[in-house]
């Protein structure tokens, strides 16, 4: 049962959202071959001014073990 959980910054448009989910879902799908009901993605929305306490620390930092595509930025630098 993959859930796919993308954190960005607010403002894309929703038919963007929809896209972008509908396109992850069919990766997810064609790699591991889960079947369609069994996927599920959301999207949540940050401010860019939140990113920082509320994503890269927690989600990139503290769980550098678990990231197989690491970013090329570090905003506390």
């Amino acid at each position: 049962m993959p859930h796919i959980i993308v954190k960005m910054h607010a403002g894309k448009p929703e038919a963007d959202k929809a896209k972008l989910a509908d396109e992850l879902a069919k990766t997810l799908m064609a790699v591991l071959g889960s079947p369609e009901k069994a996927v599920s993605v959301a999207i949540e929305d940050y401010a860019p001014a939140d990113w920082a306490e509320a994503v890269y620390k927690p989600d990139i930092v503290d769980k550098s073990g678990t990231l197989y595509k690491k970013p090329g930025y570090n905003p506390f630098a």
